[in-house]
């Protein structure tokens, strides 16, 4: 009987344990990645058009909801691209597309991997294109997310993570419309991530 009583002590006292370590950590994170950005660039104009693939910060910030659901709102600043038609380039653009998700994350052995999705917006600025060449300055398009936290030391995270951006733009010449323009890129990062 005593060996029960104990068993059981020992089992709450577990319990309580992680739920007091779950606890401490906070429903905040921070993470801050170097990321790599692969344009898709899939171009309708019959023009050939593509921007240069670049390295890029990336700061994000999640709140959690519970242990296992959290939203996640992704930052940067304005990037600078190169816009190319037929691989000759013809000006230049800056975007800027915050993204909120969704994310479900789980919990193996102290390593979280997590998946989400949500909304992208990209505001494209400072746009210097050939005379009579306009393009739509705001896009809206999901965004996937696939990811891992793995921990360092308390609170703190090596962070992996891929995400799908869907970026698109109406591209006008003379006025009319000729096509439209997709970026649709590849986000692959790596960074640290902070809970508290």
């Amino acid at each position: 009987m005593n060996k029960h009583l104990l068993a059981v002590a020992a089992l709450c006292a577990l319990t309580s344990g992680a739920a007091l370590a779950q606890q401490a950590e906070g429903p905040w994170m921070v993470r801050a990645r170097a990321v790599h950005l692969d344009s898709a660039n899939k171009d309708s104009t019959g023009l050939g058009l593509s921007v240069n693939n670049k390295a890029i910060p990336e700061v994000d910030v999640s709140y959690f909801f519970t242990p296992n659901i959290a939203a996640e709102l992704i930052l940067t600043v304005p990037q600078k691209h190169t816009l190319s038609a037929a691989g000759v380039p013809i000006g230049t653009l800056k975007h800027l597309p915050p993204s909120l998700l969704l994310q479900y994350h789980f919990n193996v052995g102290g390593i979280k991997p997590y998946v989400g999705a949500g909304l992208n917006y990209t505001r494209f600025s400072s746009v210097n294109l050939p005379a009579g060449v306009t393009i739509d300055k705001n896009s809206f398009g999901p965004a996937l997310q696939a990811g891992v936290d793995i921990p360092l030391a308390k609170n703190l995270y090596l962070n992996l993570d891929v995400k799908k951006v869907y970026i698109k733009t109406d591209v006008f010449a003379a006025g009319v419309k000729a096509g439209t323009f997709k970026v649709d890129p590849v986000l692959v990062g790596v960074g640290l991530g902070w809970r508290f």
